[in-house]
């Protein structure tokens, strides 16, 4: 009798079955959930049709199993009772057909799955996606019906992809290699999930990838850079070093976000990929401080720019700022010509969290002043800027155990010296 149970040990679910006189038992992956047993229930039915119809193939339902091959030999069909009129040829295949339910092949489902999501995404994620899928999984993968893909067949593409050139280097890193596999784990998710199989993505973990340190500029470079810098970009740059606004939040404010009399920039819009969109999270949406020198910077600007475009920051045609030609032009040959290390623009956000901690401001402040949520990521970016900064780097506390003992000492001893001048 086939069933389906929970092993003890793992708390994982089991399939156990009798084929061919032996008792087998094919532990999954899945955890014991109601949603994970209606999965495996599918599945179980559909051996159970197999075996009913004869064309159950153990290799077929459990490629990785020991047993596999010991029952690869097919099992010959038993004699039918004489009078028995003979099946057609095609009966078998029919039944076959019935019991494995074809799935649809890997692009046409990737077809519904998008359809079906889209909705819910950035115009600039969709973009990104589909270049992932034309690029990578749809040539790879696209005609495998897409219950046939195996977690082989997974890791043989991530090696392949490991060969090819990176953006920035001779080969693909991790992380773009993750960003390809994510889809590729949610499509089979959901497939696995209509079609009643277990995804081979399911216990595939991304790869790791090494801890990237940030590289902040100090106030001297900072005002290096400010006295150096293009006068038409001077105010860009004195904007991005003093409130740690992203990219794409610098280069998609409008004049209607800034609130000159209340000196506050409001962060409601970002400009990703050509296009205007919604910030990168809920907690993005978030009101900064303007500070004396951003005061002056903005008010600088608004005489540039405030009747040539409804952007802040613009070319000559009003237009917002271009990531690409802004790097190749003016940031990367500042850096150089004052012979500073080479690092992304993104530093100058890094730059003004440095800069808040060393003033002495709240953390909680601060990590609303740079969208944050909370401020585990501040304290986990920038911990090791915390004590050289502000100084909080345990030589307060020995102040304070220093005067307190030495109050202490100096106390205990004028109290022995009275003690041994009394008669």
């Amino acid at each position: 009798m086939a069933k389906v149970t929970a092993r003890k040990e793992t708390g994982r679910l089991v399939i156990d079955f009798t084929y061919r006189g032996v008792r087998c038992r094919e532990q999954t992956a899945l955890a014991d959930t109601a949603a994970n047993r209606k999965r495996v229930e599918i599945m179980l039915a559909k051996l159970k049709a197999a075996m009913a119809a004869g064309t159950f193939a153990y290799r077929d339902f459990f490629p990785g199993s020991p047993l596999a091959g010991r029952f690869d030999t097919p099992q010959p069909a038993p004699a039918a009772p004489p009078g028995t009129p003979a099946m057609p040829t095609s009966a078998p295949a029919a039944a076959a057909s019935a019991a494995t339910s074809p799935t649809p092949s890997f692009k046409d489902f990737t077809a519904t799955w998008v359809s079906e999501h889209q909705i819910e995404w950035r115009r600039s994620h969709l973009k990104v996606l589909k270049c992932t899928l034309d690029g990578h999984l749809l040539p790879h993968f696209g005609d495998r019906p897409v219950g046939t893909i195996t977690k082989a067949d997974i890791l043989a593409f991530r090696t392949k992809l490991a060969d090819l050139p990176g953006r920035t280097g001779p080969k693909m890193s991790p992380k773009r290699i993750n960003g390809i596999l994510a889809p590729m784990r949610q499509i089979l998710a959901e497939a696995a999930d209509r079609f009643g199989f277990v995804s081979p993505a399911l216990n595939l973990k991304p790869l790791r990838l090494r801890k990237t340190d940030v590289e902040p500029f100090t106030l001297e470079q900072v005002q290096q850079m400010l006295a150096t810098v293009r006068p038409d970009w001077r105010n860009y740059f004195t904007v991005r070093f003093f409130t740690g606004m992203r990219t794409g939040e610098a280069h998609g404010l409008k004049w209607k976000y800034v609130d000159l009399d209340k000196r506050l920039i409001l962060i409601r819009e970002t400009f990703v990929l050509g296009e205007d969109e919604y910030t990168k999270t809920d907690s993005s949406q978030r009101d900064i401080r303007m500070t004396q020198v951003v005061f002056e910077a903005l008010q600088d600007q608004y005489l540039a720019t405030a009747k040539l475009s409804e952007y802040v920051f613009c070319n000559r045609e009003g237009k917002p700022l271009d990531n690409d030609n802004f790097g190749s032009r003016v940031w990367y040959p500042l850096l150089r010509h004052l012979g500073l290390k080479k690092r992304r623009p993104y530093q100058m956000r890094h730059t003004a969290a440095t800069l808040w901690l060393a003033s002495g401001e709240a953390p909680e402040w601060i990590a609303r002043q740079l969208g944050h949520s909370s401020t585990e990521m501040l304290f986990r970016v920038y911990s090791r800027y915390v004590p050289n900064l502000t100084r909080q780097d345990g030589s307060a506390i020995d102040r304070l155990l220093a005067t307190r003992f030495a109050t202490t000492n100096t106390q205990t001893a004028a109290a022995s010296a009275a003690q041994e001048a009394r008669p």
